[in-house]
Formats: structure tokens, C-alpha cells, sequence
């Protein structure tokens, strides 16, 4: 039964101010130096495994106050991440540099990631290459390893890095021959999805096959992964990320897009169906039903698009309304609908499953918003079928200068309360934290310059994760594509 508009209106009046919801992100503070509040304990009171293997770090001291977060962040000698006291990194990937098992170079450009137990005492690290268009265009694209392959012109793919437990590192393709591989996103049941950020159908831009589509990738079985097949019933578009509700069985999907936004979409799916690895591959093309989201304010007006919002707190009722042909065989399906009939949202970024919803990037938006800004992160309630926005980025108006954060990209859930989000905005760039409170505060700022000394350039964060232990926090900088993990202090916000 679809979420009225009076229904919804009729409950907002009777809560006085919409939905609360419990365990939930405030807003972002975005001045230089908005730390996190001091209500912590221990990692050591709660961990009960150790981190990550001793390798090649580079490390900066070990002590730390007891001051709001983890204090400021100590540049890093080597150029390359600069931490907290007490903080830690390792190099796991480098392309360019690494090697494959195979013998190739690590392929570049490294995007989403998920981490997953793997066996004896080994991490597993699905890791996206988001690299479109021709392989001929890039110095480093996925290795066509056989029998791994959906189409030999894409350049994209997954590879599977493993982490020993005596500090080994291993990796070798998961997937190759897809396009633009960007956010995915991890299933309850150990699997990694990895999503096409590309509509290129065959016939253009290279491609001997259409693109935009959804495939699984099983960290665990290698033989799983064989002759690769597009989850079609999720739909074909410019694919962001993934998320799985555990309950429900439902998947949402972000779609970063414009001319017109991109869309957010709920994939339910038929009835008598049953999650588990390599389910999604059987399913009918045709399978299913894909939804998009039509959002209506506590007054019951229709919202158009996500970035109207203007105030942290916001809830807005969602109906559902179906694809008409999930495929764009002829039109994009974000252009498939009137402007009155779904809501929009200006770049659909990463999500991540927790506190019983979906929290929902939708980055920047200028000439879309009532208020300029440069970053909203939102949260889907399943149950109460409520959109809240939950972190609201004013406009960074000098992103050169170490301090605000803009441009909130990649996210996950933090095991130590709150969010972590990697940004992917204008100058510096930032892994940064959020407390459950709304307090916000650095993790990691790169320091690799791509540019000059005059017109220095920096490079987004992405695939930022934490192992199955939560003792390392997984990152990647994208270009030219280095994964890192990152061990310290962890501490746990009191509940």
C-alpha cells in the first residue's frame, strides 16, 4: 500500500515535526577545526581481534589527548597521507607499482570497496577500477584474464586483494571487461556487487556490448565468477552504488546522472525469491520490480528534487513509482518519467546500510537548491517509508585551504558510531568523520600533489571500509590508484 500524501501529512502534524529517528547523524559542522565530541572509550574495551599485519608503514607517534576527536592531522614526511597521532598507514596497492599474481601492473584508478572475512584469518578486499571507454585509453586497465571477461574493449572491472595474516599481500581480477566500475556495495550474504557508472550501449564509445549494469562478484569463489552476466533486472543506467535490506530483501540503487538528475530506485524482488550468492545471476531479465521515488513534504507537496531541502531534519514520505523499461532500450530510464511524476537528486553518490535504513549521499547542488550547498547525506526509514536529511554541507569558499569538507562521495558506517565519508570535492581532499551528534572531524587528508607546487591538485578519496574486525579502516586514493590501510587508536562513542 503506497504512502499517501494525507496519511503522511496527518502524521507529521500529529509528531508535530515529522519522523524521529533513533541512532541517527546530525548535521555536519563545516567550520575549520569542528571536531567530534569527546564521549568516547577505548577501542582495546571492545575489539577482541587484533588489527592489521606489521608492514611498511609510516607511522606518527603514539599518544593522543583526550581532546575532541583524534586531533589535528601531522603531515607525513613521505608525501603521502597525513594522519593523527598515534596513526598509522600501510600501502596494499600501488598501480603501477604492484603486481597482479598474474604478473600485470595493479590496474589504476581503484574506487569502491568492501572487506570480507576470508579463510584463515585472511582479509578479502573487493576493489572497483573505475575506468571507461577503450582500453587503449588507459596505461593500466583490468587484465582480460580468461573466462572473467563480459566484453574485451571495456577497460573496468574488480580485482580481489588479500591481506595475510603475516602482512602478505595478494590480488588478482575478480571481474574484467566492465565499464566505469564505481561505489557498488557488499550483500549480507558475502558478495560484492559493482556497478557500471556508464550508459554506453554497443556500438559506442568502443564497446562491443551495452553497459550500466549490476554484476556480482563472489570474493570467496573464484569459480563463481566465471563467465560474467549483467543483473539486468536491476536496471541500465549510470549505476553509483548498492545496498541490500537484510530484512526485506529489497535493493536500492543510486544513479549518478544529470540533464535531467539522476535518481534513486528500489529494486523489489519476486515473490517466492531467495537471496544468497549467485541468486541475482538466474534471475529473469525481466524480474522483479524497479521502482523510483516520489517525495511529498509534511504539507503533502510534491518535491521535485532532493536538493530543495535547506534545513537538517527534513523528512520527507515516499511513494514508489515503476520503471516503464528498466533497460533504456530507447530513452534513459531517469528520462522516462514527467518531471511531476518522480523526485530528482543532483549526483546520487555512495550509500551504505545501517541503524536499520539506508544512508544516501547526494553531493553538491547549485542552481537545484533554494540554499547553494556542497554536500547532503539522507536516510531512508524501509519501514516508515521516510526520507530524513541527516548532514547538510554549507559551501566550502576556499576548498585550497585545509579545514571545511565538500563534496561527500563515498560512505560507510562506522563500527565506532557515526559515518565516515570520503570526500571528493574541490582542493584538499579529506576522509572525514561524523559523531552520532553531528560533530564533525578529520581522519586523513592526501598529500600526494598530481599537479604543481603553484596549482597543486589532489586526488578523491573513495572505497572507504572497514575490516569484518574493525580494527583497519580501508581507503583508497583514486589516482593514480592506491589502496591503503590505516590502523590507530580507534575509539567508541558512548551510547
Amino acid at each position: 500500500m503506497p504512502l499517501t500524501r494525507r496519511d503522511f501529512a496527518r502524521r507529521s502534524a500529529l509528531s508535530g515535526a515529522g519522523v524521529a529517528l533513533a541512532g541517527s547523524v546530525g548535521a555536519l559542522a563545516t567550520a575549520p577545526g569542528a571536531l567530534a565530541a569527546t564521549d568516547f572509550q577505548s577501542a582495546e574495551d571492545t575489539a577482541d581481534t587484533a588489527g592489521a599485519a606489521p608492514g611498511h608503514g609510516h607511522g606518527h607517534g603514539h599518544g593522543h589527548g583526550h581532546g575532541p576527536g583524534y586531533g589535528p592531522l601531522i603531515p607525513d614526511p613521505a608525501g603521502l597521507l597525513a594522519l593523527p597521532a598515534g596513526f598509522s598507514y600501510r600501502v596494499l596497492t600501488h598501480s603501477g607499482r604492484t603486481r597482479l599474481e598474474s604478473g600485470e601492473f595493479t590496474p589504476s584508478h581503484h574506487d569502491g570497496t568492501a572487506a570480507f572475512r576470508g579463510p584463515r584469518g585472511t582479509t578479502l578486499l573487493v576493489n572497483n577500477h573505475e575506468l571507461g571507454g577503450p582500453r587503449s585509453k588507459w596505461q593500466h586497465p583490468v587484465p582480460l584474464t580468461e573466462g572473467l571477461v563480459y566484453d574485451p574493449a571495456a577497460s573496468g572491472g574488480c580485482t580481489v586483494v588479500e591481506v595475510r595474516p603475516d602482512g602478505q599481500v595478494a590480488e588478482w581480477v575478480g571481474i574484467a571487461g566492465t565499464a566505469t566500475n564505481c561505489a557498488g556495495g557488499s550483500t549480507p550474504w558475502g558478495t560484492w556487487l559493482t556497478c557500471e557508472e556508464t550508459e554506453d550501449k554497443a556500438g559506442h564509445n568502443g564497446m562491443t556490448k551495452d553497459h550500466g549494469y549490476v554484476f556480482e562478484v563472489d570474493p570467496l569463489d573464484r569459480r563463481a565468477n566465471r563467465a560474467p552476466k549483467p543483473v539486468k533486472a536491476l536496471g541500465r543506467y549510470a549505476h553509483e552504488a548498492v545496498v541490500v535490506d537484510p530484512k526485506r530483501g529489497h535493493l536500492y540503487l543510486t544513479e549518478d546522472a544529470a540533464g535531467p538528475n539522476g535518481l534513486l530506485y528500489r529494486w523489489t524482488p519476486p515473490h517466492g525469491f531467495g537471496h544468497g550468492r549467485g541468486k541475482l545471476r538466474t534471475l529473469a531479465d525481466d524480474a522483479g520490480v524497479l521502482k523510483a521515488p516520489k517525495c511529498f513534504d509534511s504539507g503533502g507537496r510534491f518535491v521535485d528534487d532532493l536538493s530543495r531541502a535547506t534545513k537538517t531534519g527534513t523528512v520527507y514520505g515516499v511513494d514508489w513509482v515503476e520503471v516503464p523499461d528498466r533497460d533504456a532500450r530507447t530513452v534513459p530510464v531517469r528520462q522516462q518519467f514527467d518531471d511531476g511524476d518522480i523526485t530528482r537528486a543532483r549526483k546520487l553518490e555512495g550509500m551504505w546500510w545501517g541503524d536499520g535504513g539506508v544512508y544516501v549521499v547526494s553531493s553538491f547542488a547549485r542552481g537545484e537548491s533554494p540554499v547553494p550547498h556542497d554536500g547532503q547525506v539522507w536516510f531512508y526509514h524501509p519501514g516508515r517509508r521516510t526520507l530524513t536529511l541527516k548532514v547538510l554541507l554549507g559551501v566550502n569558499k576556499d576548498p585550497g585551504e585545509d579545514g571545511a569538507f565538500d563534496g561527500p562521495d563515498n560512505i560507510t558506517v562506522s563500527p565506532y558510531g557515526g559515518l565516515v565519508i570520503a570526500e571528493d570535492g574541490e582542493g584538499v581532499q579529506h576522509l572525514f568523520g561524523s559523531t552520532e551528534s553531528g560533530r564533525t572531524y578529520p581522519i586523513a587528508r592526501n598529500e600526494l600533489n598530481a599537479g604543481t607546487p603553484e596549482k597543486p591538485a589532489y586526488s578523491e578519496f573513495t572505497g572507504v571500509t572497514f575490516s569484518p574486525d574493525g580494527r583497519t579502516l580501508y581507503a583508497n586514493i583514486q589516482t593514480p590508484g592506491i589502496m591503503l590501510a590505516i590502523t590507530g587508536p580507534w575509539r567508541r562513542q558512548r551510547r
